[in-house]
């Protein structure tokens, strides 16, 4: 199989050699939003297999489609499809039960709305499509200018041109509605193609675009993740993140998908952290609180006009609400004096103590290396060695 122009398996003279894996390969867009077949090494009954395939196209957009010429596919083939008006060029992405299941994730029906596999692609059909696809880029830079022209409030993203030539999909974003009945009229005119303007959201465009996140991966939109949930502020507030949009915002400009991951996990520890709408009354004054440590249940407090703060265990926290309900002020955040000795232990922080005394080890080793270099060149410059002859 031959590489594609992103492959990071090279020949020798750098050209892209392919990773023979047949478009399952671990590189880029070879395993852009792929489902793993755990299916595959199972025998399924002869004539029960599932007919439908799912094909991939460009960026990851799936759809399914059966064969109907009962043609022995394998995944990664490079298929020919029937599309409205014409036929278009897809790989083979996933077959079997899974297909099923995956049409009914989507709420696809299995019914004769699914459109059929014409037959494997031949190297012709493969270059033909190439030569299709290389007109992509400058026709996008040209729509563009034209969308600037226009002055129309939009986009554009991403075009996918049509195997046969005669049809391309443009991609675009856009806040408002967009009244782009000219600017078709213009496209058609003038790249003498069938026009289709498809709005995506702002999610969409970035798994479109793809790039690498600030956890230093691929974006989860443009290799695994298809449902885009909403996602808001509250999920930062229940992780005590800080509300900081240049922060909790991705690539696409709006709130990250991966506040909603640990969210659960959150929310369930939250369970055992009480609710802190008043000062806690004590004696010695009212006890602000200052931050959570939802996991280690740990709540700390901090005094008026004092600048220390003391960290005070949830169940604690909880007796003192009570206490405080009933108009009773205990004398400190702690049961006794021995407690609130051991409340302000530095054991909270035993990760950290642990890491300056790793690197305190380091330090002295450095030094002791740095002595012993210093006294071998005084012994070398007082004892200087004969030259070799």
């Amino acid at each position: 199989m031959a590489g594609c122009s992103t492959c990071a398996t090279t020949d020798k003279d750098n050209s892209p050699a392919g990773c023979k894996n047949n478009g399952s390969c671990g590189t880029e867009g070879c395993n852009k939003l792929n489902v793993f077949d755990w299916l595959i090494d199972m025998d399924e009954p002869m004539g029960k297999k599932f007919d439908v395939a799912e094909i991939r196209f460009k960026n990851g957009r799936k759809e399914f489609f059966r064969n109907t010429n009962k043609i022995q596919l394998y995944t990664g083939d490079a298929v020919v499809v029937d599309v409205p008006n014409g036929h278009h060029i897809g790989y083979v992405s996933l077959q079997g039960e899974l297909v099923r299941l995956q049409m009914l994730k989507k709420k696809v029906e299995n019914d004769e709305s699914v459109r059929s596999i014409y037959r494997i692609a031949t190297q012709r059909d493969l270059e033909k499509f190439e030569e299709v696809k290389a007109k992509e880029l400058p026709i996008l830079y040209r729509t563009r200018q034209i969308i600037m022209d226009q002055k129309l409030e939009m986009k554009l993203t991403d075009i996918e041109y049509q195997a046969d030539g005669t049809k391309a999909t443009f991609y675009y974003s856009a806040d408002d509605r967009v009244d782009f009945r000219e600017l078709i009229k213009i496209l058609a005119s003038e790249f003498k193609i069938r026009v289709e303007m498809r709005q995506i959201s702002l999610r969409q465009e970035a798994s479109r675009l793809g790039g690498i996140g600030s956890c230093g991966r691929e974006l989860c939109c443009s290799t695994w993740l298809t449902d885009f949930k909403s996602v808001s502020t509250t999920a930062a507030r229940y992780q005590n993140l800080s509300l900081n949009p240049s922060k909790l915002s991705g690539q696409c400009g709006r709130l990250k998908c991966c506040l909603n991951y640990e969210l659960d996990t959150y929310m369930e520890a939250l369970k055992d952290i009480p609710e802190i709408e008043e000062p806690l009354l004590t004696e010695k004054g009212d006890a602000i609180l200052q931050k959570t440590d939802i996991f280690k249940k740990i709540l700390w407090f901090g005094y008026q006009n004092e600048n220390s703060w003391i960290p005070v265990d949830a169940q604690r926290v909880h007796e003192i609400l009570e206490l405080n309900k009933k108009g009773i002020k205990p004398a400190t955040l702690f049961e006794n004096e021995l407690a609130s000795n051991l409340g302000t232990d530095q054991t909270l922080n035993k990760d950290l103590e642990r890491m300056d005394t790793k690197f305190k080890k380091k330090d002295r080793k450095k030094k002791k290396k740095r002595r012993w270099n210093n006294k071998n060149r005084n012994k070398n410059r007082k004892n200087p060695s004969n030259d070799k002859q």
